[in-house]
């Protein structure tokens, strides 16, 4: 009996070890995918290519992303070009953001240590700084969740609005001002200002385009001379919440929330929804090597305002339907971000050892 056991045991031990080489020689046998740049954008509307076109759509039918990949725990398939793109569509907010990044770079599948990211999706914009349809690259992208808030109506009447840091007694004026009682690494994201710059430079004298619906709705913006401009690209620094907000008090908000935490040279534009959720998870992932925090770009391209008309209610300005669908947003992320896009991919030899603004 002791004999058999012990037989027995030694069989399925070379069965375990026989399962593990063929595992393990799959593994060897299944080459990683080197990525040169990630896009990233957020939402679709329904399905991936064929209907109304959300963010991830307008890449997929104007690009040559041949082969579709499973990817079982982000929101949609993966998609890649034949010359090295992938593009992800991680879900709408900070917490659908966070997940999918983090799987995307946790997959075995694929090498990004090189990759340029490219996060490039629709946005709100402040109407003090840019028109609808603009595309501002930004330097700076903030928190805006991670925060004390008391109700509206019961606001200290010294307050600007309801709105403090966390551990703070009162609404802070100076970057000394933060309480440092909190451990909180996901508030505020330096990106490469450098390479910003450079993907500004190679962007900047596009000429995004004009839609009837657009001109008519800034026209009610009369107060706000940038808001009535044609779309045009700029630069400038995004405020990220789950929480979609709006008003005047909230805009003011978030201008003084930049410059609370992204310094002086930070200038609020534009409201998303995902980007310090996407941001969280690229910097846990450079501790490990897996990705380069310093080729990480972000556009955000205004599809609605942040605040209502000086005539206007905000609650009228917050419901108000994106004009023209939100469409010039959506088709100046694809435009502005696919010329950066393409630039890295046509200068992969220059590019792939070198930033950009060293290479040249």
């Amino acid at each position: 009996m002791s004999f058999l056991k012990h037989a027995r045991s030694a069989f399925f031990v070379l069965l375990s070890l026989n399962a593990f080489s063929t595992r393990a020689a799959d593994s060897v046998a299944t080459d990683i995918i080197p990525v040169k740049t990630v896009v990233v954008t957020m939402y679709e509307d329904g399905e991936a290519m064929g209907d109304g076109a959300g963010e991830l759509q307008l890449w997929l039918e104007r690009g040559n992303f041949s082969t579709q990949l499973d990817f079982p725990l982000g929101e949609y398939d993966l998609y890649l070009s034949e010359d090295g793109v992938l593009v992800i569509c991680v879900g709408g907010g900070i917490p659908n953001a966070t997940a999918s990044i983090m799987a995307l770079g946790l997959d075995p599948r694929f090498d990004l240590s090189k990759s340029y990211w490219l996060i490039a999706g629709i946005a709100g914009g402040d109407p003090e700084d840019v028109s609808l349809g603009t595309a501002a690259w930004a330097k700076h992208i903030v928190d805006g969740d991670l925060i004390y808030q008391v109700d509206s109506r019961e606001i200290p009447k010294s307050w600007p609005y309801g709105i403090i840091p966390l551990g703070a007694t009162e609404p802070a004026e100076e970057s000394e001002d933060i309480s440092t009682g909190w451990t909180l690494d996901t508030v505020s994201f330096d990106l490469n200002s450098a390479l910003a710059d450079w993907a500004f430079a190679q962007t900047k004298d596009i000429k995004l385009a004009d839609s009837d619906e657009i001109k008519a709705f800034r026209s009610l913006y009369k107060t706000y001379p940038n808001a009535q401009k044609p779309p045009f690209i700029t630069q400038g620094d995004t405020l990220s919440a789950s929480k979609y907000w709006h008003g005047k008090y909230l805009n003011q908000w978030a201008n003084d929330w930049l410059k609370l935490y992204g310094g002086d040279s930070a200038n609020f534009m534009t409201s998303n929804m995902e980007d310090s959720g996407t941001l969280t998870s690229l910097m846990r992932l450079a501790r490990i090597n897996k990705v380069d925090p310093n080729r990480v770009m972000v556009l955000r391209t205004v599809s609605n305002y942040t605040m209502a008309p000086a005539d206007k209610a905000t609650s009228w300005s917050i419901t108000a339907p994106y004009p023209d669908g939100g469409f010039p947003a959506k088709d100046a992320a694809y435009i502005v971000g696919n010329k950066v896009v393409q630039t890295i991919v046509n200068n992969w030899g220059k590019y792939e050892n070198t930033l950009p603004y060293d290479a040249n």
